[in-house]
């Protein structure tokens, strides 16, 4: 078995003595592992850096084998990203994300969304949305488009913790200290606010614990909370 690709790598570990199995996105393919032989080599260690795009060979006598990689470096992004702080959370939080969803399978809108969101300025509405993809490929998507009591499709302002599913303002104001804030440019196009960037990343928070984190007892980056407090200052 072999094919050809190009990927985005989202992680690297250590195999044996000089050995890599990387791990990477590829359109699709979705998320794929592979060893590289000598991938702790002087040579190979700068082009298997999560961020980075490579071109890569996987072979395999059978297809369901872990198989291996042979690699070249297409987009060095690492030692960009070291220099831009925010960048770099971005980068780690996209490649985490990635990591989550299933092996080989194919995911390619949110390879596409991890790629602007690393290659573009940072950006917390972009994160928010891309957030809400993962959950939804994940099969946890959020029902944002009309209200859980009324039908409406109109001021929508909160989110059901329970059901995930938006609530409008009448309907919402009896029990506003049970539900989650809805930031209005999550329903219709805006601007958005830094506390409009805050609400909307603790409510994809809110899911991703309750449904991806939690369940499968994985901490929550420290990384998203740094990247959460700047992307939601004030400027």
């Amino acid at each position: 078995m072999e094919w050809t690709g190009e990927g985005l790598l989202i992680g690297a570990r250590r195999h044996g003595e000089s050995s890599v199995i990387a791990e990477v996105m590829v359109a699709g393919r979705g998320r794929h592992l592979g060893l590289v032989r000598g991938g702790r080599s002087r040579r190979l260690s700068p082009i298997l850096q999560p961020g980075n795009t490579i071109q890569l060979t996987w072979r395999a006598r059978l297809e369901d084998q872990l198989g291996m990689f042979t690699v070249e470096l297409l987009q060095a992004r690492a030692a960009e990203l070291i220099e831009d702080r925010t960048r770099l959370y971005l980068s780690q939080l996209v490649c985490e994300h990635l990591r989550l969803l299933p092996e080989r399978d194919p995911h390619d809108r949110l390879l596409g969304m991890g790629l602007r969101l690393i290659d573009g300025p940072p950006d917390g509405v972009a994160l928010a949305r891309f957030e809400l993809a993962v959950l939804d490929d994940l099969g946890f998507g959020l029902d944002l488009t009309t209200c859980a009591v009324t039908g409406t499709t109109e001021d929508l302002t909160h989110v059901s913790p329970k059901s995930g599913r938006a609530v409008c303002r009448t309907a919402a104001a009896p029990y506003v200290d049970r539900l989650l804030p809805l930031p209005s440019f999550l329903t219709a196009r805006g601007n958005a606010s830094p506390h409009d960037i805050a609400d909307a990343l603790r409510l994809t928070a809110y899911f991703l614990q309750t449904h991806i984190w939690g369940p499968r007892e994985i901490a929550p980056s420290p990384t998203r909370d740094l990247l959460t407090k700047i992307l939601s200052e004030e400027t």
